[in-house]
């Protein structure tokens, strides 16, 4: 097993060499394959994770899980590959792992967006929200300021510059800490004017402008290139100039559609310490009931095993009132019919001892108590790091100024190192259990009955051991996007079938994600809806061996042999 130190944040080449190790070392457990490339041509890697012993990856039902899509959230990456050693060192030894690798398949991609990553990890970071790809322009801004470390501390923090008109003022409890002044505060005290640190482009002497991190060149987020509701830059920042223009979101796409089998998926990202469920662009009352109550379930079973609370997007995590989210991941659910969940690592806020359902707009307005608590936590969990104290600097434009402040990418982005194991650590178990939940082909009986000389009719039972139905989703239904099952029967020479057609369709099989309580006053009409049959009659000696097979695009192949002979 590689020895991953999970304190700290692997470089490209470390976090493949880790990912060849697991492969070497695991070889009948685990597949590593490169899906695509990113704009910067560095490949990108899913990691498949099954027991090949009981059958290879695309014959089985399987779940999808990737992170770091955007630059900084860096603990996503780390928490997949915490994920994949939880699953090779549990083979054979937990039985939810072990179950789920024999039964099932994970596909995994550890690092989406591994140029935006290496920025970040950078000697003298470049933070950026997504993709290194010069959008929507491709030339350097010719005014405003440039984010950038220019004290050489290998930090980009805060500015402050005295100014008795300014918006900011000091802490009436902690001088070192700027809050916002009071609508009533009286002008010509002593305030301040914060800024990125960074410097100037063709400064006007008055005005400042903030394109954006690296200069506003890169504002791409692939996380709103994926084709399902897209829309363009004018409706949503960061969207590309089409559905899948960017390589590391076509990687997946092509992915996807190449493996039918993936029954569901989850993208992580970092930070809030939430479970994020569709949709994104509409009120649950517009998703079907079923698969509402699925998610709810789903959900509950996440707060459980992770201590996240699960919640919906368009409820609960928009980021300005009226302006959904689309374009996301959630096209997997949108147009796939395969239910998806984005989890948010890590919740500084609710480590600092303020616990409160405001995932979005607490960033905007809060107590100024919250600040203080914030403080006092920054100043124990990374003193010097999490809020560093001003200092005096003499910026080449702007002359004396002080820098300092929050520095966000230390506890905010992602935890402290201390920290990170211990808030991947409440995610496999859940992970696994997505899993495990989804539909399973089983041959449930082959029987052959003798129905004259030469002459036999066989039948084959067939069981969705899986909570979820076949088709997993009454979204997938809507879509047309499964073709139920299909079974197969394969003759030596000499035999011939009579009066039926070697492949037979099954139809959809239902799991009991849907049974009412033992209590309920709706009666359950279809107690064996889990099952589908079929029957061939056959003309061949006794003792003839046929081939059966099964299989249905998400729920598994599986294959079987009858000899015909009387019982």
């Amino acid at each position: 097993m590689p020895n991953i130190d999970y304190s700290s944040f692997p470089r490209y080449e470390q976090l493949v060499a880790h990912l060849r190790a697991f492969a070497t070392e695991y070889p009948r457990l685990v597949e590593l394959t490169v899906i695509g490339q990113s704009h910067e041509k560095r490949d990108i890697y899913v990691v498949t994770v099954t027991s090949r012993d009981t059958g290879p990856a695309q014959d089985k039902p399987a779940y999808w899980i990737d992170g770091n899509i955007h630059a900084t959230e860096l603990l996503a990456s780390t928490a997949c590959l915490y994920f994949i050693q939880t699953l090779l060192a549990g083979y054979g030894t937990d039985p939810d792992a072990t179950r789920c690798l024999d039964t099932r398949a994970f596909y995994i991609c550890p690092r989406v967006n591994p140029d935006g990553a290496e920025w970040a990890l950078a000697e003298h970071p470049i933070l950026i929200r997504s993709g290194t790809r010069r959008y929507p322009y491709d030339e350097d801004p010719v005014e405003g300021l440039i984010s950038q470390d220019i004290d050489g501390d290998g930090r980009i923090l805060q500015m402050r510059i005295a100014d008795p008109s300014g918006p900011w003022k000091r802490h009436p409890l902690e001088p070192r800490l700027l809050v916002r002044r009071d609508p009533d505060d009286a002008p010509g005290g002593e305030y301040f004017r914060v800024l990125p640190e960074g410097l100037l482009t063709n400064y006007d002497g008055v005005h400042v402008t903030v394109p954006g991190p690296s200069g506003g060149s890169q504002g791409l987020d692939l996380n709103r290139n994926f084709p399902a509701l897209w829309r363009q830059e004018f409706e949503q920042l960061g969207a590309g100039p089409y559905p899948t223009s960017e390589p590391e979101v076509r990687a997946i796409v092509d992915f996807f559609i190449g493996h039918p089998n993936i029954c569901g998926g989850t993208s992580l990202h970092t930070f809030s310490g939430a479970l994020l469920r569709p949709f994104g662009s509409q009120p649950d009352d517009k998703m079907v009931a079923e698969d509402l109550w699925v998610y709810k379930a789903m959900g509950k079973k996440g707060e459980q095993l992770t201590g996240y609370p699960a919640i919906s997007v368009w409820h609960d995590f928009q980021y300005y009132p009226n302006e959904h989210i689309s374009g996301s991941f959630d096209w997997i659910y949108e147009h796939l019919g395969r239910f998806t969940w984005t989890i948010e690592i890590w919740d500084p806020k609710k480590s600092a001892g303020i616990d409160n359902r405001e995932w979005i707009h607490w960033y905007r307005d809060h107590p100024i108590e919250d600040d203080l608590k914030v403080f006092a936590w920054a100043q124990q969990i990374a003193p010097g790091e999490g809020h560093v104290d001003w200092r005096p600097f003499t910026h080449p434009q702007l002359g004396a100024l002080e820098i300092g402040g929050w520095q966000r990418a230390a506890i905010f982005s992602n935890p402290p190192p201390h920290l990170r194991e211990r808030e991947i650590a409440r995610l496999p178990k859940w992970l696994i259990w997505l899993n495990l939940v989804g539909p399973k082909l089983d041959v449930r009986d082959v029987a052959v009955t003798a129905l004259a000389a030469d002459t036999w009719r066989l039948r084959l039972v067939v069981q969705n051991t899986g909570w979820l139905p076949s088709y997993v989703s009454k979204m997938a239904l809507k879509r047309k996007q499964t073709r139920g099952v299909l079974a197969e029967i394969a003759l030596p020479a000499g035999a011939k079938l009579l009066g039926s057609k070697p492949r037979q369709e099954l139809g959809e099989i239902e799991g009991w994600a849907d049974l009412h309580t033992g209590i309920s006053f709706w009666p359950h009409t279809k107690p064996t809806s889990d099952r589908a049959y079929t029957e061939w009659t056959i003309k061949a000696p006794a003792g003839t061996q046929v081939g059966l097979t099964v299989w249905h695009e998400r729920a598994g192949r599986i294959t079987a042999r009858a000899t015909l002979a009387a019982v």
